[in-house]
């Protein structure tokens, strides 16, 4: 048996196009257009090619896209000012500060300045706490997109047995309440968990957001179980050339247990993007006071 693919790409198209449907809508009835500000602070390579990819889709979508670049060394007092006037701009809607910061400035400091009406990144503990309670709140993204992905495979998750492996902020944590509101069981592992391996062949949802390479192998999977990959790590090439892009899981090996499982590249990381722009229009829908967008 081989597993389904679950293709980043066809899906991460499909909800995108249902977004600029959505934007294209809220124009038309309310004369509003959802705006998104990313502030990028340094020249870090990887988070360049981000922010490139967030400003050409979010254009795509139509939407306003505002990009603000400060140098490695700005002040944090300045940081923090700038993301002031972002809060009190009535175009913007959603502010992303691309993290990880340059070494000297509070992150958790930042994140807490955002209004959180228009935490995109969903990470205010605001955020947070109000997922935790079971209301409204703006997600982060990468979860989003591991729910929308594990659907594709599942109609629904409900009295399901899911594992996540990793306790980030980022992924691991809203991951565990966003299944919770899908009704599955869930539990949620990380580097101190007792066998580890033998928790994982429990699970018919595997989601690995751990950040180790190939972690996960193939003897740790559940026939017929739906994989999802959240991770991106970088290994050297056998050959010596260009480093290659693997996951969490061994996929080679886990293709051949799994039902269904994501690849990386081409899985979980395209649906970020576009679960940013969800929360955007979202958050546009809950700032104007207009019904919950269709995405």
């Amino acid at each position: 048996m081989t597993a389904r693919i679950i293709d980043g790409k066809i899906i991460s198209a499909d909800l995108r196009g249902r977004v600029a449907a959505e934007v294209t809508r809220i124009k038309a009835e309310h004369g509003i257009t959802p705006g998104l500000a990313v502030v990028l602070v340094g020249s870090d390579p990887a988070s360049e090619v981000y922010v490139r990819s967030k400003h050409k889709q979010t254009q795509e979508a139509g939407m306003a896209s505002f990009e603000h670049r400060l140098p490695a060394d700005v002040a944090q007092a300045d940081l923090l000012a700038l993301i002031g006037q972002l809060n009190a701009d009535p175009a913007v809607h959603g502010i992303l500060v691309q993290l990880p910061l340059p070494k000297g400035l509070d992150s958790n400091a930042v994140i807490d300045a955002i209004d959180p009406a228009k935490d995109v990144d969903g990470l205010n503990p605001v955020n947070a706490g109000r997922l935790a309670s079971g209301l409204f709140a703006l997600t982060p993204c990468t979860p989003l997109g591991c729910i929308i992905m594990a659907k594709q495979v599942h109609a629904s998750l409900e009295g399901m047995n899911a594992i996540v492996i990793g306790r980030s902020n980022l992924v691991g944590k809203p991951l565990v309440q966003l299944l919770l509101n899908e009704n599955a069981t869930v539990t949620i592992a990380h580097s101190r968990s007792r066998d580890l391996p033998a928790l994982c062949r429990q699970a018919d949802l595997v989601f690995a957001a751990v950040g180790k390479a190939e972690m996960v192998k193939g003897d740790w999977i559940k026939p017929g179980a739906t994989v999802i990959d959240v991770g991106i790590n970088r290994t050297p090439s056998p050959d010596g050339g260009k480093d290659k892009l693997v996951g969490d899981v061994a996929f080679h090996e886990a293709k051949d247990v799994a039902g269904a499982i994501t690849p990386v590249p081409g899985g979980v990381g395209l649906m970020t993007v576009a679960c940013l722009l969800v929360n955007t229009v979202r958050a546009a829908s809950a700032i104007h006071g207009l019904p919950k967008p269709g995405v």
